[in-house]
């Protein structure tokens, strides 16, 4: 039996009954969230009848000015480590029309985010959420992005010889987060005009009064969520083997804080989009029945982490003994040796090599969650940094070429940390503009 495993042993039924209501609870709002609209909106009212009213906000004005600033605004754990909002929403919207938007199109985009920020406090309580924008969108203008030479925004493109994405190129995400569903669901429903109104503020406009939403993907994270929604779900094996403690299918704690960037780190700095960033968003299906069925916990480790985290026996249960600090950064030099010695090599060891600057801070800032849409499980992999070729090196770097060329044992997706279990679906790349520019911004900033 793996840590993990005993850790699990004796939790899986209910201890009691108001245990097993809460379980029946959570699992009702997880299925709201992912069917959305007004019948996941009105099972979320049911069950959270009762309940604590969701704070209001007090207007765009009062919000922080880079959208994506959400660190402050979120729970931590004992470690410190941010936990961002168990249920979350991406909305991918196109402008329906070839050639940019018009003004009006742009107050209705205004109008409906505004009213969005004077409806929910900015907090997991209320809702967190963002719009950005993708190179096609930009192209729309005929004319350049202005953002510093050192800030990319190209296209989305395979970033490995096995990969087949699809890419996301539609115009614009809106990404939502919120620990209430019902949040969740009734900002939804007023930003795509099912609705009037949310957490009794009037909506003037709706997002798709000047776009159309060409796709909507859910998930969840956090400490005992993923297991209660394995049951059933392809890529999981049928016995559940998911950690109760585990925020994430694969078993593992993830995002240590101080193996992320700051919130400053992926901020740009100077130009029109100051107090933007860029965004990258992966959605990855899993399948774990090898994982769990095949690698025991020590080997998990060491494809997770690294060798060396497994002989020196540094990862207890999901990962919560680590604190803040992975402790990657003592064996980022040795994935080449670790592949002749071990046979295998870690997936966080591989990326933290290209995920670093000069000064060894990390570039990127992940903030990922799980999904079963179309009862599947997957990984959404939003990514902030300020250039997406910062992103592409450490996704570059994750295909461990060096440790296949070192051995054998070592293949592109066999013994080479987790690729041998995670298949990417979509990737899309994202510009996200200071609040003051969130409306269908131009390149230059002169509008939005």
């Amino acid at each position: 039996m793996t840590d993990a495993d005993a850790s699990d042993a004796d939790t899986d039924a209910p201890a009691d009954d108001s245990a097993a209501d809460a379980l029946s609870r959570r699992e009702a709002l997880k299925a709201a969230v992912a069917v959305g609209g007004a019948t996941g909106l009105a099972a979320c009212v049911d069950r959270l009848d009762g309940a604590e009213p969701v704070p209001a906000g007090d207007g765009p004005d009062a919000h922080p000015e880079r959208q994506f600033a959400w660190n402050d605004f979120v729970r931590t754990d004992d470690a410190g480590n941010w936990q961002y909002p168990s249920h979350q929403t991406l909305l991918y919207l196109t402008f329906p029309r070839e050639g940019p938007p018009a003004d009006a199109d742009r107050e209705a985009v205004a109008g409906a985010l505004d009213a969005l920020d004077r409806a929910y406090a900015w907090s997991h309580e209320g809702l967190l959420h963002s719009a950005a924008y993708s190179p096609r969108y930009f192209e729309r203008f005929g004319d350049p992005l202005a953002v510093p030479d050192d800030v990319s925004l190209p296209e989305p493109t395979p970033l490995a010889d096995y990969e087949t994405p699809e890419f996301d190129t539609q115009d614009v995400l809106v990404h939502l987060a919120s620990d209430r569903p019902d949040a969740l669901l009734a900002a939804e429903r007023a930003l795509t005009g099912d609705a009037d109104e949310a957490n009794g503020v009037s909506f003037p406009s709706a997002l798709t009064d000047a776009l159309e939403v060409d796709a909507r993907r859910t998930g969840f994270v956090g400490a005992g969520i993923p297991r209660q929604k394995a049951d059933g779900i392809e890529g999981i094996p049928a016995d559940n083997p998911v950690p109760k403690a585990s925020p994430l299918f694969m078993g593992f704690m993830a995002g240590f804080r101080q193996n992320q960037a700051t919130e400053d780190d992926v901020t740009i700095g100077e130009g029109p989009f100051a107090e933007g960033t860029t965004k990258s968003v992966g959605n990855w299906r899993q399948r774990l029945s090898d994982w769990y069925g095949e690698q025991d916990h020590e080997q998990q480790v060491m494809e997770m982490f690294s060798p060396g985290h497994a002989v020196n026996d540094l990862v207890e249960g999901v990962g919560e003994n680590l604190g803040d600090d992975s402790g990657i950064d003592r064996f980022t030099d040795e994935v080449v040796p670790n592949a002749k010695e071990y046979g295998r090599v870690g997936h966080a060891q591989k990326a933290a090599r290209a995920n670093r600057d000069g000064d060894g801070n990390p570039l990127l800032l992940r903030r990922h969650f799980e999904s079963a849409d179309e009862g599947i499980a997957s990984l959404h992999f939003p990514s902030l940094q300020r250039s997406i070729d910062q992103f592409e090196g450490v996704r570059r770097a994750m295909n461990g070429v060096d440790a296949t060329e070192a051995t054998p044992a070592v293949r592109q997706r066999v013994n080479n940390g987790i690729l041998e279990y995670i298949f990417v679906r979509h990737r899309g790349y994202f510009l996200v503009p200071p609040r003051s520019l969130r409306a269908l911004p131009t390149p230059d900033g002169a509008a939005g």
